[in-house]
C-alpha cells in the first residue's frame, strides 16, 4: 500500500528544503559577540544596525546552497541569483559597519557582476 500524501504535495515533488535554525541562532550569537565587545573592549561600530542586514544575506545563501546542492552541483539561475543577492548584501554590510567609502569600494560590485555573468557558462 502507498503512504498517503498531504493535499499539497504532489507524488513527484520532494518537499521544501526548510532553513536550519541555525542561521538565525549564529546571526544573534554575532550580534551578540558585537554588542559585548562593545560594552567591555571599548569596540565601537558606528552603524551596528547593519547586522541585521546578514539575515536576509544568510538565508539568500541558504537559498543558494540548497538550490546548488538539488542541481547536482551545476550553477543554475536558481542558485546563482541568490548567491549574487547574498554576496551583494554582504558587501553591503561590510560598507556600513567598518564605514567604508563607497567612492573607493565600488569596483567590488563590478566584480560581484562579472563573477555572475561568468557562472553563467559554468558547467560541471
Amino acid at each position: 500500500m502507498s503512504e498517503p500524501q498531504s493535499p499539497e504535495q504532489k507524488p513527484n515533488q520532494q518537499p521544501p528544503a526548510k532553513r536550519p535554525a541555525w542561521i538565525a541562532g549564529g546571526v544573534l550569537i554575532l550580534a551578540g559577540v558585537v554588542f559585548l565587545l562593545t560594552n567591555v573592549a571599548g569596540v565601537s561600530l558606528h552603524n551596528w544596525w547593519a547586522l541585521f542586514i546578514l539575515i536576509p544575506a544568510s538565508g539568500s545563501l541558504w537559498t543558494a546552497y540548497t538550490m546548488l546542492k538539488r542541481n547536482e552541483g551545476r550553477f543554475t539561475a536558481a542558485s546563482r541569483g541568490p548567491l549574487v543577492g547574498g554576496v551583494v548584501l554582504l558587501t553591503v554590510t561590510a560598507l556600513f559597519l567598518f564605514d567604508l567609502d563607497l567612492g573607493r569600494v565600488w569596483p567590488v560590485f563590478l566584480i560581484v557582476a562579472g563573477a555572475a555573468i561568468l557562472l553563467t557558462v559554468v558547467r560541471r
